[in-house]
């Protein structure tokens, strides 16, 4: 097959052939043409939940139609950031999505959404992460904080000690990990400990974005779930009103927050939370509400394609020999974000999956 255009990021007009599942630029004799437009490398779902809904695990059907979703949405690589279901069954289709799994979340007992973590005391959440660690390819998910009903507010989930101990345990066994936290109060022992990267990150501070760009920490700020911080609090106003005014405060500086990470290098990456609270195959408008808080629009697209195919150890541009996994869009991206949600053709592992060739 022949795809011809711009090539992302660098933007140079070129032939691209796919042969034997990977791309190739030199000449092939009766190549058909596929599609013509601009070449991006596959998009990156750098937080998603595939087999997860609000009650916790989905049947098999359910989470199909979520991966197929995903993969129409032109996620070609997902970052599993937490299922209660063994996805491993992902990896063995040729038509879904690449998947990078993180085993399933480890939390406090009773501090997180029900069947969603595997909950235990501090004293167990080392060996909770060691065993996550092995389940997993390469990452596990930690539960930062969630609501204290003692305390009414958002809280640490774990004593920073016990953060500790299991970032290194983990680290001791191969993996890298994540810890969903909206508040500030967990993250400068999260941070301190060497963390790998934060999810939403609601409660930085230019100390704490400083500290994340001197130690690498990544950051993936899942903008579309941010925009629920009003509901959230809508919904514990009555209840529990110090937590109410948390969340109503991290949404108000979400916009300073984010941009304060970007301004002081660190690196950021595109998550949808699909399966979380967002519903599957709108990467395109997490990327698109990442630029509308102020990336660049080539920053926001490189965080969901190249340079978040970098991070997670794939090919990050489409040379020759790299997996042929991208997509074929009619208009620039980089001048048009809207543009991701027409792809004109959606190539995994060789074949064309979707698109509107």
């Amino acid at each position: 097959m022949r795809f011809r255009g711009p090539v992302l990021p660098d933007g140079e007009a070129a032939d691209l052939y796919v042969v034997d599942g990977v791309v190739s630029y030199d000449a092939q004799p009766g190549a058909e043409t596929v599609a013509e437009g601009w070449i991006v490398p596959g998009l990156v779902d750098a937080h998603c939940h595939i087999g997860l809904d609000d009650h916790g695990a989905t049947d098999l059907e359910t989470a199909e139609a979520q991966a197929i979703a995903d993969r129409d949405g032109g996620a070609l690589l997902i970052r599993d950031c937490g299922s209660a279901m063994d996805t491993r069954w992902v990896q063995e289709r040729a038509d879904l999505p690449r998947l990078i799994r993180a085993g399933r979340h480890v939390g406090r007992t009773r501090r997180y959404i029900r069947n969603y973590a595997e909950e235990v005391e501090p004293a167990d959440l080392a060996a909770a992460v060691a065993v996550q660690a092995r389940r997993g390819d390469g990452w596990v998910k930690l539960v930062g904080d969630w609501i204290s009903r003692e305390e009414g507010d958002l809280a640490p989930s774990f004593p920073a000690d016990a953060f500790a101990a299991a970032i290194s345990t983990a680290h001791e066994h191969g993996a890298k990990v994540t810890a969903h936290c909206f508040g500030y109060d967990v993250l400068p022992g999260l941070i301190a400990a060497g963390i790998d990267c934060i999810e939403h990150g609601t409660g930085l501070t230019t100390d704490l974005v400083e500290a994340m760009a001197a130690a690498g920490t990544a950051l993936v700020p899942t903008v579309m779930q941010v925009d629920k911080f009003p509901e959230h609090a809508a919904g514990g106003r009555e209840k529990f009103p110090a937590y109410a005014a948390t969340m109503t405060d991290l949404y108000a500086r979400r916009r300073e927050t984010l941009m304060s990470a970007y301004d002081a290098g660190v690196a950021l990456y595109a998550g949808s939370d699909g399966g979380g609270i967002s519903k599957h195959g709108n990467l395109a408008g997490e990327v698109l509400a990442m630029a509308e808080l102020g990336l660049p629009a080539e920053y926001a697209l490189g965080a969901a394609s190249w340079r978040a195919r970098s991070w997670l150890g794939w090919n990050a541009t489409l040379v020759e020999g790299a997996p042929a996994d991208f997509l074929v869009y009619p208009r620039n991206p980089l001048l048009d974000l809207t543009v991701l949600r027409e792809p004109t053709a959606i190539v995994l592992r060789g074949a064309v999956v979707g698109g509107r060739s």
